[in-house]
């Protein structure tokens, strides 16, 4: 039996509504099937990705000393886990790029979207990281395949480098990848019904498992924590949700206890070997609350990550993301490595430093993200033709929201 096409409906469910292509108006003259609705609009999801920035801010406040004693110590306690927000933007990725894809796109095309929207910024912020490592003392200096590689997201394939110029960077390189790889996972997951995309999950929770275990028992020549491919089934899990999402067979719980999911697996993150292995502690927590934030957006239910602000906040995080950490590097100029003030002194520099980065990603988003977007993706004009003959023209189909993410 054929699958129907999952952006053009959303079968009725007890998690699901109905969502399904508006009908032309009656006895209006079509010249063909209607085009497809565009898959609706999920602002939770942009909540959501600022809180997981969020998460990494504070990880590497952590990681630069900023606090001692007891400030110190509750500091490493709430963000020690951050770097797990790198495995909620992997999920989050797969589940918003299948939730959007467009089923007749070509990959050219969806190409050169994601690079119009993730090379903009990752090259204004290499720009930068360049003139500081010029210009600031204790910088280390990139060789120039260093920065070709970077400039180009390929560090990441090579551990000796994948922390060269903006360390942040390491994981759009891994983002590359699963664009590269996109258009045939979603040929694969259109040709799949539930069960199979299901099994297709299940298989790649065990693939981290896996190399979770064989990352903790130095089975490698480096960690695979920052090797793209290792990270590839964090990515087709996210795609498998929005799958299900999309045919209607989600059954995932509900956004409360899905967090609570997350939370719990977030501060098990100490309890395991310290670099990949922590993914496994956050991959079901992060792999039901997703979904369960689209649902709710979907049934209109109450979502704290909906309210403006955090949707705005959501939209300047991968801009905050990218820039933060250049932000406290250069701090350091001033600070010294690792001073451990105390709560006061520290809690007034982290201030300092989240106001600057987030004024900074303001500018990158309004300045750089956006315009450069679309100046990118703006439609080539096409030469005048000759008036054609008169044909009948098709009912007018609703506009539907744009996906967050």
């Amino acid at each position: 039996m054929p699958h129907a096409n999952p952006l053009r409906q959303v079968t009725t469910t007890a998690a699901t509504p109905v969502l399904r292509t508006p009908p032309t108006r009656t006895g209006a003259a079509t010249a063909g099937p209607a085009a497809p609705a565009a898959p609706p609009s999920l602002p939770s999801l942009t909540g959501l990705r600022w809180m997981a920035a969020l998460l990494v801010f504070g990880l590497h406040v952590h990681n630069f000393g900023w606090f001692g004693g007891t400030g110190g110590r509750l500091v490493s306690w709430a963000f020690g886990a951050g770097a797990t927000g790198v495995s909620f933007f992997f999920v989050l990725s797969g589940f918003v790029l299948t939730w959007s894809a467009r089923p007749r796109d070509r990959a050219l095309a969806f190409w050169r979207r994601r690079v119009a929207r993730i090379f903009p910024v990752h090259l204004a912020t290499l720009t930068l990281a360049l003139v500081m490592a010029y210009t600031l003392s204790h910088q280390t200096r990139p060789t120039a395949k260093q920065t070709l590689a970077n400039a180009l997201l390929l560090h990441s394939w090579w551990r000796p480098w994948w922390q060269t110029l903006n360390p942040v960077s390491w994981s759009l390189a891994c983002e590359a990848f699963f664009y590269a790889a996109f258009p045939l996972l979603f040929l694969l997951l259109r040709r799949l019904g539930a069960r199979a995309s299901a099994a297709l999950g299940g298989l790649s929770a065990v693939a981290v498992a896996l190399l979770a275990w064989s990352d903790a028992h130095h089975w490698w020549t480096y960690s695979v924590y920052s090797f793209p491919a290792a990270r590839l089934p964090e990515f087709v899990l996210g795609a498998v949700t929005a799958r299900l999402v999309l045919l209607g067979r989600w059954r995932g719980p509900g956004l409360e206890a899905s967090l609570a999911l997350a939370v719990i697996g977030y501060f098990m993150v100490p309890q395991v070997t310290p670099g990949y292995s922590a993914t496994v502690c956050t991959l079901a927590g992060f792999a039901l609350l997703i979904p369960a934030a689209a649902v709710a957006d979907l049934r209109g239910l109450p979502s704290l990550w909906r309210r403006r602000r955090m949707v705005r906040l959501g939209e300047l995080s991968f801009a905050f993301y990218m820039v933060h950490l250049l932000v406290l590097r250069a701090a350091t100029e001033v600070l010294g490595k690792k001073p451990h003030f105390g709560a006061l002194t520290g809690g007034a520099v982290t201030a300092t430093a989240f106001t600057v980065s987030l004024a900074l990603s303001w500018a990158l988003y309004e300045g750089v993200e956006r315009p450069a977007r679309r100046l990118l993706l703006r439609r080539r004009r096409l030469a005048p033709q000759p008036d054609p003959a008169p044909v009948r023209r098709e009912a007018p189909a609703v506009k539907a929201g744009r996906t967050h993410g």
